[in-house]
């Protein structure tokens, strides 16, 4: 993965995916595992092969490597417990994924990443679990997509330090691969209210193979202070999956409305980051879809 990235100016991570099927009438999202049930029905199927297909095809026609995660944001052992599916269904989701990037010959990179959420509510850090606590909470499910042979591994929404480093702990005894993601507030902190900087610090000291890098996501691109970064904190910020809207998380949370800025602004913050301190992984979250990437490919050159 490291040699890959060195390959590489652009590299293209996925846009929204749970929230843009949260709007698809025809599919229901599952109270405890969100979209991942959704790999066992046909209308689900589709509905997410249609997501992913857009992103691959974009990857393709603009000759760019695509990292893609697998619907298993919120399946860890508690939910999956909890609910009526099958124990394996982190395994399946990496079958699903992998299939679907293996139907078609294709000409571009692509990289599975078996993804996982904090336990509770991405936006409250208060709810947020201790180093010991989130290494034995989530290693199920990381050894689940770690089993499978994903190409890394990636916890996303991550609102404190101390659950994302004992996620990372777990994911680094599997031997992969593996990104630690943020959610940033708008004064440019986690939402625990550590600095950026210091929140990469605390991960790497608590392991030894470190991550492959940090992202930011669930955050506008502007809400990243990259005045108040260190040339270390830029260089171990790798990736970024910024919001469409530049609203707070609080405004955000429960709109049942989509609300975005313009596809021109959104992709012009991300591509000064990646001209001005080589941020290499470029992506979507809440509020975007295939025109953003569509932007950012179409761009990048300017």
């Amino acid at each position: 993965m490291k040699e890959f990235l060195e390959q590489h100016r652009l590299v293209l991570a996925e846009a929204a995916v749970v929230e843009r099927l949260r709007r698809n009438e025809k599919v229901e999202l599952d109270p405890e595992l969100v979209h991942a049930p959704l790999i066992n029905f046909d209308a689900g199927k589709k509905a997410l092969r249609s997501i992913y297909r857009e992103y691959l095809d974009i990857a393709e026609a603009y000759d760019r490597p695509l990292l893609l995660s697998t619907p298993t944001w919120r399946a860890n052992k508690e939910r999956v417990l909890a609910s009526e599916h099958h124990q394996n269904i982190n395994a399946e989701a990496v079958k699903f994924l992998r299939s679907l990037v293996e139907d078609e010959a294709r000409n571009v990179p692509v990289k599975i990443g078996g993804l996982i959420g904090c336990k509770n509510d991405c936006y409250l850090p208060g709810e947020a679990l201790s180093l010991s606590e989130a290494k034995e909470f989530h290693e199920w499910q990381i050894n689940q997509l770690a089993s499978e042979g994903v190409d890394f591994l990636i916890a996303v929404t991550l609102p404190s330090v101390e659950e994302a480093a004992g996620i990372a702990v777990a994911m680094e005894a599997t031997g992969l691969p593996y990104i630690i993601s943020f959610v940033m507030g708008s004064d440019g902190k986690v939402l625990d209210g550590t600095e950026i900087k210091a929140a990469f610090e605390y991960v790497d000291t608590k392991t030894v193979k470190n991550p492959l890098g940090y992202f930011v996501n669930c955050s506008f691109p502007s809400f990243l202070k990259t005045e108040s970064l260190s040339a270390n904190a830029i260089d171990r910020l790798i990736g970024i999956q910024a919001n469409a809207s530049s609203l707070s998380h609080a405004e955000l949370d429960g709109s049942e409305d989509l609300k975005s800025e313009s596809v021109s602004e959104w992709g012009s913050l991300l591509l000064q980051l990646n001209s001005s301190f080589g941020l290499k992984i470029l992506g979507g979250c809440c509020g975007t879809d295939g025109r953003h990437l569509k932007y950012l490919t179409e761009n990048i050159s300017a």
